[in-house]
């Protein structure tokens, strides 16, 4: 069983093997285009049902093969801890018995969901008897560039399937021997499924050569990035495929001065420690000045595991807290620190949103309809949260399933992207002669 690559066919190419990292020559990566396009042909005419059962048998196989994943990740995290890896990446490559499990879950519960090929989006009858209907229908080849989550293997592959795309998976050195034994899986129940195998195919050079050459690969008819700053600017300066840009998430999070602070202290507590290392986690407070004094020194004793950073009015109620510089205010820190600012009003909350934000999510917290409504209306990303935690923003808990990334930028999908966003939509034109005059 092969992941997609390593097929004997790539010249001077290195064997796949665990701890071995193979080169492929760029005609072997466009072969490698060429059969996921053709397996994109089939699964464009492939009824839910085989769909599904495909779905449910990888998730029968990675509970049944739990061990095996286990041992090739614990391979990666090896390997990363050797290399010096900090706790957020350690954190996001490891897997357990539990996270295979949400795997598995998370591959039945899109199977549960309806399929969105073929869903009439909208429909006229023109004054002349022409029927006219716009239809969902799959992007095609859809190619996965993302950093050490080896889970974002199994949900992304997931997902495509479902909305009838093959999938192009390049995951990072750190996750291979995880991503390879994860992808046989899916291979292994496609093959089952009575479908092809090649509906997902996983790129193993991880040189930086390869990834380029595969930013620009022909067969790709949508490119989503998953990382952070530095993969998605690669991916900006060098794709020419189209690309939906899954990208940092410097979340914040007001506490306006007609907040309830009890409420918003847990929300402040969950938003920055529930898990910290995801992008919908908060990685700025802002504070009106009319309550800095009361609820600062009660969320730096609630989070004290957090490091604080803050402007001058921040560390005046909280002497202990470091000095935030710009770069602090800019940065998605996926750890447990939190750039803190005393704001004077809800003018000047928006404005910094508008300077320091990417986009993301943005929540406040507040009693005042009018301020909620402001909030909501004035600033500008992909979600807006008001009196809840910002990591509410992610697809199964919104109602989408499982999410193949949260898009930050405005075009073809923006916030949480699930099935839907990973279809297109075709005119399709009913007649009975009609010809134009």
């Amino acid at each position: 069983m092969t992941t997609g690559c390593t097929n004997g066919r790539a010249a001077g190419a290195r064997a796949s093997g665990p701890g071995v990292r193979l080169i492929m020559a760029k005609s072997d990566l466009e072969d490698l285009g060429r059969r996921a396009v053709d397996a994109a042909r089939i699964l464009a005419a492939t009824g839910s049902a085989a769909k599904d059962a495909a779905l449910r048998l990888t998730a029968e196989l990675l509970e049944e093969h739990s061990h095996d994943l286990l041992e090739a990740n614990a391979v990666d995290v090896q390997a990363a801890h050797a290399a010096g890896a900090d706790a957020t990446a350690l954190d996001r490559l490891t897997l357990s018995p539990q996270r295979i499990g949400a795997m598995a879950a998370g591959l039945r519960q899109v199977a549960a969901l309806p399929d969105p090929v073929g869903e009439v989006v909208e429909g006229s009858v023109r004054p002349n008897g022409l029927r006219v209907a716009r239809v969902r229908v799959p992007l095609g080849v859809v190619a996965i560039i993302y950093e050490n989550r080896p889970n974002v293997t199994s949900d992304a592959a997931g997902l495509c399937l479902k909305a009838g795309n093959a999938t192009m998976l390049r995951g990072s050195s750190s996750a291979l021997e995880s991503n390879r034994a994860i992808v046989r899986l899916l291979r292994q129940a496609l093959s089952k499924a009575g479908l092809p195998e090649d509906a997902v195919v996983l790129v193993e050079d991880v040189s930086h050569e390869a990834v380029v050459d595969f930013m620009q690969l022909e067969a790709i008819d949508c490119l989503i990035p998953r990382g952070g700053h530095s993969l998605v600017d690669s991916v900006r300066r060098n794709a020419t495929v189209p690309v939906v840009v899954d990208g940092d998430g410097n979340c914040h999070l007001y506490v306006d001065a007609g907040a309830d602070l009890d409420m918003a202290l847990d929300i402040v507590v969950n938003a920055k420690t529930q898990r910290p290392g995801v992008c919908n986690a908060v990685e700025s407070l802002l504070v009106h000045r009319a309550v800095a004094a009361e609820f600062l020194p009660r969320a730096a004793g609630a989070m004290a595991e957090v490091e604080l950073v803050g402007d001058e009015a921040a560390r005046a109620v909280v002497p202990g807290m470091g000095v935030a510089t710009e770069e602090d205010y800019a940065t998605e820190f996926l750890a447990l620190k939190l750039a803190v600012a005393v704001v004077d009003d809800l003018d000047a909350a928006i404005a910094h949103i508008a300077r320091f934000g990417s986009g993301h999510s943005e929540a406040i917290v507040t009693t005042d309809i009018a301020s909620a409504e402001r909030f909501c209306r004035e600033v500008d990303a992909a979600a807006v949260v008001v009196n809840t935690s910002t990591r509410f923003v992610d697809g199964g808990e919104l109602g989408l399933g499982a999410e193949i990334g949260i898009s930050t930028q405005k075009l073809h999908a923006r916030g949480p992207m699930g099935l839907r966003e990973l279809t297109s939509a075709k005119w399709i034109v009913r007649g009975d002669g009609q010809v134009r005059r």
